[in-house]
């Protein structure tokens, strides 16, 4: 609706000066001569009265501009910044493995349906991919692409199962470095941690962009139930429904809170850890800040609806590229990227 009304108004501007650079024409030729004392009167009332409507039009648009914020790179391109509105800045750990560009390309034709957000992907390699370069280059979001490797005694095998070691760890740790070093507490805007597996209604967006604290919500399809969320009892969180120790300080899955971007800052200390046990990150990062269960503000209407999914996708089995190589003596074409 904002954008709607800064169009009509840049054309209403345009007519505008069209009309008061035509009237001031008349102003300077000779037909200003013939005209009498009453003409000339209310020409100069109808050119103020347009000058006045030119300058309202042009506040409007300046209050409705599209904004780039500091750290704005020249290759990506947001397509919908509002000065309006907070920014959200959203951290996402990835790792290379068949499904990653699939899963980046899926949450990315969500981000894009979302105005004002700044994607922080942090890849875990000793190095910037490829991949994953060329793939933000394309994109039409405002972001930062940062790397960080995890050590390889934290490092989780293909057989081992999920729960077993933290993920993310230090891949999220240096997106929050990056805010704190990159952005100011003046600045308007929440931090949501958005795994590039999970699945996000625009809703969720919406919902946590305001957040004065902490906002929390349900999250669908984890652990191994329909789903987890804050209890809420007469507009307050006073528990968790989860059946893995529902006495955690913050018993919620990483996607199901955002925090304001003023914490981050208050409490640069405040970061998840390799050490603790599973399921203890969020609770860690919350407690650092000092926050209790009267901090949180449920949103989703009241932590009843979900509107974000932790989903996972299918490990990819290509047990047929060696078949292939047997009975053609070729593969697949390893330039071609998937």
């Amino acid at each position: 609706m904002k954008i709607n009304r800064m169009f009509s108004a840049r054309k209403f501007l345009c007519i505008f000066i069209v009309i008061f650079t035509f009237l001031f024409a008349i102003l300077v030729s000779d037909l200003w001569h013939e005209c009498d004392k009453e003409e000339l009167i209310a020409t100069k009332n109808l050119l103020k009265k347009y000058a006045s409507q030119i300058q309202e039009l042009r506040n409007e648009l300046k209050k409705n501009e599209f904004q780039q914020p500091s750290f704005y790179l020249r290759r990506s391109r947001p397509s919908t910044w509002l000065k309006s509105l907070p920014v959200i800045y959203l951290i996402t750990p990835t790792h290379a493995r068949l499904e990653q560009k699939a899963e980046l390309t899926r949450l990315s034709h969500t981000l894009l349906h979302v105005p004002n957000i700044h994607w922080i992907i942090i890849e875990d390699s000793s190095e910037k991919t490829a991949l994953v370069q060329n793939f933000l280059n394309r994109t039409n979001l405002s972001f930062t692409h940062l790397y960080v490797p995890t050590p390889p005694e934290y490092k989780m095998s293909q057989e081992d199962p999920n729960w077993l070691k933290p993920r993310g760890v230090l891949q999220r740790n240096a997106g929050l470095d990056w805010l704190r070093n990159n952005t100011s507490p003046s600045h308007a805007g929440v931090v949501y941690f958005a795994d590039d597996d999970n699945t996000y209604s625009l809703k969720i967006f919406e919902e946590m962009r305001y957040t004065k604290k902490v906002s929390v919500w349900p999250v669908g399809l984890v652990g191994y139930l329909r789903y987890e969320r804050p209890i809420v009892n007469n507009g307050k969180v006073t528990a968790w429904y989860t059946y893995w120790k529902p006495n955690r300080p913050f018993a919620m899955d990483m996607a199901g809170f955002a925090i304001n971007l003023k914490l981050v800052h208050k409490y640069p200390e405040a970061k998840f850890s390799n050490a603790v046990q599973r399921g203890f990150q969020e609770s860690t990062m919350l407690t650092k800040m000092q926050l209790t269960l009267d901090d949180l503000e449920p949103k989703a209407n009241m932590c009843t609806e979900v509107l974000v999914w932790h989903t996972r996708t299918e490990k990819s089995r290509t047990k047929n590229e060696e078949k292939m190589v047997k009975l053609y003596g070729t593969g697949s074409d390893p330039n071609i990227e998937v």
